[in-house]
């Protein structure tokens, strides 16, 4: 997933050598609810994902100030690349950026306590695996798991791979007494190759209850996804760990990307 860190969070995780049981290979020892703060090692698609943020934070966020300035000096992991490859991966992960998406698909009214269905379809992203969450906003520092918005989640949410076929395994690993009601989760199998414009994609489904009370309610969805590992220039093959991306722990090479926020009136 990555390829954006706080401690132990999200965000660590999808930025940690892969022998850390994490980078760029998901959460998989973590299955709980999840926001994008934590991904701070992450770039950002856009600037107004940290709009109000001081100091030219937000424009400094931006994959363009921060990860491709490392590849164009070839410092941080991409010494051993000559210009025209450094040129090449650059415009091999902006392909893979223009080709990641994602959709969020949930009716725009709703009776109070209603459960409905909620599908959140995304596509491109480097691999092996990617997060796929519902939030209350569209903001990396501000936005909390859907529930805090009063969006109750009723039951584990359906994931659908890269071979469209449902994925159980990420899931399961979270006790069932404990309840697999996430609003955030992991998609595994994934893997996208900019040099061929071959790209991934995924479904994740769930289902909501509406909050009781009359009004109108936010919700979102976001997504974690890496990019190196989805060029053959941006990254190596380590004979114990597989693919371990070029730019590592600070290249800044994973991406935050929000669907656009939907207000939902509940009557």
């Amino acid at each position: 997933m990555k390829s954006r860190g706080l401690g132990l969070c999200v965000g660590a995780l999808l930025a940690l050598p892969l022998g850390a049981s994490a980078y760029p290979g998901g959460t998989p020892a973590f299955q709980t609810d999840a926001a994008p703060f934590c991904a701070g090692c992450h770039s950002s698609r856009s600037a107004e994902m940290l709009a109000g943020a001081p100091g030219g934070r937000a424009e400094k966020e931006l994959a363009a100030n921060k990860h491709f300035p490392l590849i164009e000096k070839g410092e941080g992991g991409y010494e051993d690349l000559d210009p025209a490859q450094r040129t090449e991966l650059i415009r091999q992960i902006q392909a893979l950026d223009e080709a990641s998406t994602i959709k969020l698909e949930a009716p725009a009214k709703v009776l109070p306590g209603e459960i409905f269905d909620v599908h959140v379809s995304v596509t491109g992203g480097a691999g092996p695996a990617l997060g796929v969450a519902l939030v209350d906003g569209d903001h990396r520092w501000l936005a909390r798991p859907a529930p805090g918005a009063g969006w109750y989640v009723v039951g584990p949410p359906e994931i659908r791979g890269q071979d469209d076929e449902v994925q159980v395994e990420w899931l399961a690993r979270r006790s069932e007494s404990l309840g697999r009601n996430l609003s955030y989760v992991n998609v595994t199998g994934i893997a996208s190759d900019a040099s061929k414009g071959d790209w991934a994609h995924a479904r994740v489904s769930w289902k909501l209850r509406a909050p009781t009370k009359p009004g109108t309610y936010p919700l979102g969805a976001v997504y974690w996804y890496g990019t190196e590992k989805g060029t053959p220039l941006g990254h190596k093959v380590d004979p114990i760990r597989g693919k371990q991306v070029r730019g590592g722990f600070t290249g800044h090479s994973g991406r935050i990307l929000f669907a656009p926020l939907l207000r939902i009136t509940v009557e």
